[in-house]
């Protein structure tokens, strides 16, 4: 079983990311993403689904919403760094916005 609050290591953490799509590795120990929407709206849903799944799970991202982008940043505080559930959330985010907009 993986322990998904391990800091993943350094020598890691870029090629991991890699394999996100579109996620960016930002000061070593953030992931990234802008995902856009067609509309403020849209955007917002996308936002309450990241805060109900975020609340299950207790493990919440930076969440910053501009007219029709929103921006994600993750990072695992207790483990000082990025870590194996910043990497599933990113993926199940991902999914959501697949889900919202067919995209």
């Amino acid at each position: 079983m993986v322990n998904k609050e391990k800091r993943i290591l350094e020598g890691e953490k870029e090629k991991r990311v890699a394999q996100l799509d579109g996620w960016k590795l930002t000061d070593g120990k953030f992931i990234v993403k802008r995902y856009r929407f067609t509309d403020f709206l849209t955007g917002v849903q996308f936002v309450n689904h990241i805060a109900e799944f975020s609340e299950e799970i207790q493990h919440h991202p930076f969440i910053s919403i501009d007219y029709k982008m929103v921006t994600l940043k993750l990072t695992s505080w207790n483990a000082k760094g990025l870590t194996e559930l910043d990497l599933t959330c990113a993926q199940k985010y991902d999914g959501l916005y697949e889900s919202i907009t067919g995209k």
